[in-house]
């Protein structure tokens, strides 16, 4: 049985795993990165045909400066490395009834905006805001600081007690929204933040408003030519700092101090770094029924319905991000928590290529369209891809017959490609007050090994799977010789 030797070796190049390699191996760790697929960066991928490019994962970077920080300590300059175009205006949001909103780049701006769609919601805005900035203040410091493998570790990087209740944790984050605006359209604008982690609205602490924050403070940005350039520079920031990564190579197996690819190749490492579902990890790779049933514990997040549509011409108002509300968000995830699609969904819809033309033939677009469904197989898609495609022709938008190709994304391929569970998107979902601390730790029981990604503290999204990177490569380095 060939072997190799590492220092570290990480079982997935995703984001997560990406920036703790990097963070070794700036460290001066000997890295290895084994990857499955073909191509490293994980769930942050890119789909190209017909001369229309689509980011299949995600479609935005928010708090940019981690990934400048994550690059720096290879010697790379984000500006250089990337792009990054500030999208004003972020979202465009728009409900049954006709009326829209621009999120705007501004504050101040989307607060008159939210005044002429409903008076009086701009002070509401401005007061949810703060709300979301105390959250975001308490949270850096307390919850994203470092590791939650012991249910003090958070209370220790408190301040007072008083820190606990400004995170909001005992509200749900459509009560914390009912209790800003009055209108229904804003409380559902504010409760789409728990889709961010594939959760529900009505389940999901009202922490999650501080994504507001983050996003009103620090912007929405997009790299020209995709977030698959991001992954690029991620890439060349691992070799800058002699990490090995090897795309290609499916691991079979996890022993003390090594693991077991599918072609019998032992590799070695003193620590072991999972940036792999965390259900996947303990059942298939460790074969450990008792943590399998632990993590289990942690309800996986929602998954999604994605179309990527390559469309003839051009659509008058569209932005870069779109969304279109159902009518119902209580009918909607009440659906998704019965396990059963909506019939009438809330569709996102990412086309870039207003923002960067490059990204499809002159004079056309890219549709990336999601829509929430749960975890697991769903049935009739491609009647259910019919339903999306009526659905915004009803709004106004009919695509139906400009169409160049369409290809499906369903839980099932997200379930093979990445082995989620259920084809889930981010990992854990955040619904009920416990989520936190449900979430499977940064560290295993199992001496040595480590977890990165969306199934693990602190989360799914580009910024936690970037800050799990940082966590788990601070408690390696920090480990006895």
């Amino acid at each position: 049985m060939p072997e190799g030797q590492a220092d570290v070796v990480v079982i997935g190049a995703g984001v997560g795993g990406l920036c703790a390699a990097i963070r070794l191996g700036a460290a001066g760790r000997r890295v290895t990165v084994l990857e499955r697929n073909d191509v490293a960066g994980g769930k942050l991928a890119v789909r190209e045909r017909e001369g229309f490019s689509f980011d299949t994962g995600p479609s935005l970077v928010t708090l940019p400066g981690l990934f400048a920080d994550v690059l720096a300590l290879a010697g790379l300059r984000l500006d250089d490395d990337l792009d990054l175009v500030r999208l004003d205006p972020q979202f465009r949001y728009h409900w049954p009834d006709g009326s829209s909103l621009d999120v705007a780049d501004d504050p101040a701006r989307t607060a008159v905006s939210m005044d002429a769609l409903s008076p009086g919601a701009g002070a509401a805005y401005r007061a949810f805001l703060a709300d979301a900035e105390r959250i975001w203040t308490v949270a850096e410091r307390t919850f994203l600081a470092g590791a939650m493998d012991r249910p003090t570790a958070m209370v220790r990087r408190m301040r007072s007690p008083r820190d606990l209740l400004a995170i909001d944790p005992l509200r749900t984050l459509h009560r914390a929204a009912a209790a800003r605006f009055a209108d229904p359209r804003l409380q559902q604008w504010a409760g789409r933040y728990a889709t961010y982690s594939g959760s529900s609205p009505y389940r999901a602490p009202a922490t999650l408003a501080c994504i507001a924050h983050v996003e009103a403070a620090h912007g929405c940005w997009y790299p020209r030519r995709g977030l698959g350039a991001l992954r690029d520079a991620l890439v060349r920031a691992a070799h800058a700092v002699g990490v090995e990564v090897r795309c290609g190579i499916d691991v079979a197996s996890i022993e003390p101090g090594s693991v077991v690819t599918g072609a019998g190749e032992r590799v070695r490492g003193r620590h072991i770094v999972a940036n792999v579902d965390a259900v996947h990890l303990y059942r298939d790779l460790l074969h450990d029924e008792r943590m399998t049933r632990r993590v289990r514990r942690a309800e996986p997040s929602g998954s999604g319905f994605v179309m990527l549509a390559g469309v003839r011409g051009r659509t008058p108002g569209l932005a870069h991000h779109n969304v279109w509300f159902s009518p119902s968000y209580a009918a909607e995830y009440d659906a998704l928590d019965h396990g059963r699609a909506a019939h009438d969904p809330t569709i996102y819809a990412c086309v870039s290529s207003v923002t960067d033309p490059a990204q499809a033939p002159r004079g056309d677009e890219n549709w990336f369209l999601l829509v929430n469904v749960p975890p697991g197989p769903l049935p009739a898609q491609e009647a259910y891809a019919g339903v999306v495609f009526d659905r915004l022709a009803a709004r106004g938008v009919d695509l139906r017959h400009r169409l160049a190709f369409t290809e499906l994304i369903t839980p099932s391929d997200l379930q093979a490609r990445y082995r989620a569970e259920g084809g889930s998107i981010y990992g854990t979902s955040s619904n009920g007050r416990r989520a936190a601390f449900l979430r499977p730790a940064n560290r295993s029981p199992h001496p040595g090994l480590y977890l990165v990604g969306g199934s693990s503290h602190p989360g799914g999204g580009l910024p936690l799977v970037a800050t799990s990177g940082r966590i788990v490569a601070e408690m390696i380095l920090a480990a006895p010789p």
